[in-house]
């Protein structure tokens, strides 16, 4: 009897000792999965700050922009900015995030399927969508969810508007088109304008609208008005011909570069050669195919990021940018880059009231307050950046004139 509780008693110690050194204890991943809990040593090679991931600390984050098609250049350089931001965050060592662009062509309902491929997927965090119509259509998708959600460059009052989940990095269009009015009268620019928006598109006419409030507040003299539309953006003679007739020395154009690249080609063949001013939507004109950037000369617009800023965070970005991507980035890679970074420090910001482990209506909450909560953020785009409760950023726009194919800060 003794000798049996003998083995008895060895058994035990055998099985606890195999307890005791064998692997740690694991959580799921939010899908079932078992996930290994992950040490908190700090990894080599300085990782202040950025303490090492708890279980799962691996945030799955995306979004949908025009990969093929007409505004392609805006949606790859929104993915490729954040990108190269997600590539840093994860060489820290400490909280990592896992990519995804979906392809949306810059239409409202393949901008909802791209969502819905993301949601199939897992996305805990929106990156929402690049330009302003796909991002009304799914920032109504992501609001149903309780999807938080931080478009870099969908600027219409509709995309933030009835939606507490969804804020926006860029300006929006009341903003840039009084902000345009203002500049163009501070620097005396032009005494007679004349204005070409596109009707069907709520990026063009809510910049318009508050253009010309603006300008009438201010006694800018507005000469001419006319517009176009999705099918009609191909020939802008008439347009031009009321512009040039009406003595216009400015044209303020509200839209995005694929119809002012036309509008700048057929009024130089009818020797027609007023200044222009443009609108964020410009940025990624110089890179246009079959585009000659000599027609550009001139061209003024107000936008967030300067590649040729000479501070050290715009230098590293424009540097890793070429050598990944073979091109300078425009604002919409910095403000892609700006979002991943932003979402990351608000993320720090909670001090562990967020983790990857919660589900994604948790999260949204939680990032809600805390980008209504008095967040502030440094960037590319701009400094001190803050978040209104209703998702608008505030930050201060740069003049910018293209002075031989390149930006060149005007101020």
């Amino acid at each position: 009897m003794k000798k049996t509780l003998a083995i008895l008693l060895a058994l035990v110690m055998v099985v606890a000792c195999f307890a005791a050194c064998g692997p740690k204890d694991t959580a799921t991943n939010g899908t079932g999965d078992p996930t290994p809990n992950v040490d908190n040593t700090p990894a080599e090679g300085g990782n202040e700050g950025n303490p090492a991931p708890a279980s799962g600390e691996v945030y799955k984050i995306g979004g949908t922009g025009p990969l093929t098609g007409r505004a392609a250049i805006y949606g790859n350089a929104a993915k490729n900015g954040a990108a190269i931001a997600v590539e840093e965050i994860n060489a820290l060592g400490g909280i990592q995030f896992e990519l995804r662009y979906e392809d949306d062509e810059h239409e409202p309902e393949k901008a909802v399927n791209a969502y819905n491929a993301l949601k199939d997927w897992g996305i805990q965090i929106s990156l929402s969508s690049v330009t302003s119509g796909p991002a009304v259509a799914t920032s109504a998708e992501s609001f149903d969810d309780r999807l938080f959600a931080l478009t870099p460059s969908a600027s219409a009052v509709e995309v933030v508007a009835g939606n507490d989940n969804t804020f926006q990095m860029c300006f929006t269009d009341p903003n840039q088109g009084s902000a345009s009015a203002q500049y163009i009268f501070d620097n005396q620019l032009g005494t007679k304008i004349a204005i070409i928006y596109k009707n069907d598109d709520v990026y063009s006419t809510g910049i318009y609208n508050t253009f010309v409030k603006k300008a009438g507040e201010l006694g800018l003299e507005v000469v001419s008005v006319t517009t176009f539309t999705e099918d009609s953006q191909n020939d802008f003679s008439v347009q031009i011909t009321d512009a040039q007739s009406k003595g216009a020395d400015l044209v303020f154009l509200p839209m995005y570069y694929t119809p002012a690249s036309l509008i700048f080609q057929q009024a130089a063949a009818v020797g027609y050669a007023p200044k222009y001013f443009g609108v964020d939507g410009m940025d990624g004109i110089l890179t246009l195919d079959g585009f000659d950037t000599s027609l550009a000369e001139g061209v003024m617009l107000l936008t967030p990021f300067n590649a040729d800023a000479t501070d050290a965070r715009t230098i590293s970005f424009v540097a890793k940018y070429q050598e990944k991507f073979g091109e300078v980035p425009n604002q919409f890679a910095a403000d892609g880059y700006d979002c991943v970074y932003a979402i990351y420090e608000a993320i720090i910001a909670s001090e562990g009231a967020i983790n990857a482990d919660m589900g994604s209506g948790l999260i949204c909450e939680e990032l809600i307050a805390i980008f209504t909560g008095g967040f502030s953020f440094d960037g590319l785009t701009g400094d001190a950046m803050t978040w209104s409760a209703t998702g608008e950023v505030t930050k201060n726009p740069k003049g910018m004139i293209i002075i031989n194919g390149a930006y060149v800060g005007m101020d």
